[in-house]
């Protein structure tokens, strides 16, 4: 069956779009005026390493059998659509028109996957434990979640690496690392239904016979896109330091001993909440990958180049393992630093609120 997908945001948006257009999927992109243009002109371009291969592949979504189109905020109705991801950061959600349109896609109670690091309060009040807990404080703007009912969310960790080449149009993706998309199943079985067919699509994908990366998982646990926490908190916030930022690499690499510490109270936090060790990555696994990862986080680079907010991974983690009861001094250090260098932006910008 083909379905209508909404997407906000259009850099991972576009590589998920791209994979469910060859299930012949009609896909909506939400997006910045001069992304609609790039797109629906020229529609989505996506380069990916394929195995055996020297250079990666184009993907280029007219050449697909579904149909992509790109829109702004104000142009579309989610109750339209079978399925809403949003693919957009954190702190976007706050902007206008962006901030109206999540209020519609709440109102509309259609099944909504988040593809973002921060998981939207609604998830996070399907596990039990955090139900109860204040974590407010970590999201830029909180109240844009109050009215979604948490049974119609579920969290998609954006775990594929990627990113616009900085030379190029607004609709090319480079897909650096071709890991999988992974989500967390929904309350109702008639929405799994939609993500089960939509990751057989994907999983069919071949091309020339050979197969091609990038998939969605269903996982019936609600933690498994959590697993990443110990990576953002190992590595990606780490790489935001008092001075200039630092790669991946080096904030893993930098002090290995330290670094598995914190991996591993971050996993235990998740264990604390109900995970089963099944859903997290060793960190061995991880370190390995990060060998490979030479450029700071998208976190560290936003930061560097001025933003005034970011997704706070850090901050929520903190929250949660304060109320816990078990605090970790190191990502309370990581937190103090990232609040330290928004706030100087913020003083240097003259204002960092709306």
């Amino acid at each position: 069956m083909a379905y209508n997908v909404l997407i906000l945001g259009a850099s991972y948006g576009s590589l998920l779009a791209t994979k469910l257009l060859f299930g012949g999927h009609k896909i909506t992109m939400v997006c910045l005026p001069a992304e609609v243009e790039a797109f629906n002109s020229e529609g989505a371009r996506v380069r990916l390493p394929i195995r055996g291969r020297n250079e990666p592949i184009e993907l280029n979504s007219r050449n697909l059998p579904g149909k992509l189109s790109a829109a702004g905020p104000g142009d579309v109705k989610p109750s339209d659509f079978d399925l809403v991801a949003l693919a957009m950061q954190e702190p976007q959600y706050r902007s206008p028109g962006v901030r109206e349109l999540l209020d519609a896609v709440a109102k509309s109670r259609k099944p909504t996957m988040s593809i973002m690091n921060m998981p939207p309060l609604p998830y996070l009040k399907r596990i039990p434990a955090l139900a109860g807990m204040d974590l407010e404080e970590a999201y830029t703007n909180a109240q844009v979640w109050e009215r979604f009912e948490p049974g119609l969310v579920t969290l998609c960790s954006p775990d594929p690496q990627a990113f616009r080449p900085p030379d190029e149009k607004a609709n090319v993706l480079h897909v650096g690392l071709p890991t999988n998309f992974k989500a967390a199943a929904f309350a109702d079985d008639k929405h799994n239904k939609v993500l089960r067919e939509l990751e057989a699509d994907i999983d069919a994908v071949t091309l020339d016979g050979q197969d091609v990366p990038v998939k969605l998982k269903v996982f019936d646990s609600l933690f498994v896109p959590l697993a990443k926490w110990s990576m953002l908190l190992t590595g990606n916030y780490r790489c935001i330091t008092p001075s200039e930022p630092q790669s991946i690499r080096d904030a893993v690499h930098g002090d290995l001993k330290l670094s598995q510490s914190i991996y591993d109270h971050v996993d235990g936090i998740a264990r604390r909440l109900g995970a089963d060790p099944a859903d997290q990555v060793p960190f061995a696994k991880y370190a390995k990958a990060a060998e490979s990862l030479l450029k700071p986080s998208s976190a560290a680079r936003a930061v560097a180049a001025g933003a005034p907010f970011i997704e706070r991974v850090d901050l929520l983690v903190k929250l949660i393992s304060h109320q816990l009861g078990a605090p970790s001094p190191e990502i309370d250090r990581t937190v103090d630093t990232v609040d330290l260098k928004l706030s100087e932006k913020i003083v240097q910008g003259g204002s960092g609120g709306e």
